[in-house]
């Protein structure tokens, strides 16, 4: 792997990245609720999907799931219905609107692990996540000369510039929460959110 094609597969992961998904509502959906630590609980569960799709990928592993059918439509409806899920809690707390007693109520019952298990559970159960490691890692591999290593290379390198681009949205929100706190701010981008992640899960789930 030379450093001009690793340079030309950092420009694709850059424009893949960039694009709003499911992760980054995830983790927007979790900074609202639970502040700038919400937000790196969720992220660092992000990343560690990430980080075992990625692997899974580069070993090979991704091959076999992939072409299981029972399997991949299994992953694929799990992964739809978990964002819908997750879109719906977003809704109701726009619905609802209280979030002064509501926020209290989280900071006792929300534990650290909870924030974590969306960010993972969000990605890991996320079927296209392994389908673009399987679709765009080959080009940039060479089945002779290339090892093990230069897969996993080029995996951790998706996990790890997807994880610094939402840290640097979450210290976006960080910045404005005074501004976020406003209940018709907040409102608005729950409703944002929760519609997003439905959407999502209902364009996984539909997807032939």
């Amino acid at each position: 792997m030379t450093w001009s094609g690793y340079g030309s597969y950092l420009v694709i992961v850059v424009l893949i990245v960039l694009a709003p998904g499911p992760d980054t509502m995830v983790m927007l959906k979790n900074a609202l609720s639970g502040g700038a630590r919400g937000g790196l609980l969720a992220t660092a569960g992000i990343f560690a999907g990430n980080a075992l799709q990625g692997t899974a990928a580069a070993l090979g592993l991704g091959v076999v799931i992939a072409r299981s059918q029972p399997v991949f439509i299994t992953l694929k409806w799990l992964g739809a219905a978990y964002l819908v899920f997750l879109g719906f809690q977003a809704l109701r707390g726009a619905w609802r609107g209280n979030y002064a007693t509501v926020e209290e109520t989280q900071r006792k019952r929300t534990s650290s692990f909870r924030r974590w298990r969306e960010g993972f559970l969000s990605n890991v159960t996320n079927p296209k996540v392994l389908v673009l490691y399987l679709s765009v890692l080959p080009q940039f591999l060479d089945p002779v000369r290339t090892t093990t290593w230069d897969a996993l290379v080029l995996a951790y390198t998706v996990a790890v510039l997807g994880t610094v681009w939402l840290l640097v949205l979450l210290f976006f929100v960080h910045r404005v929460r005074a501004w976020l706190k406003q209940r018709k701010v907040r409102r608005a981008l729950d409703g944002v959110t929760g519609t997003a992640l439905v959407g999502f899960g209902a364009a996984l789930a539909l997807e032939s």
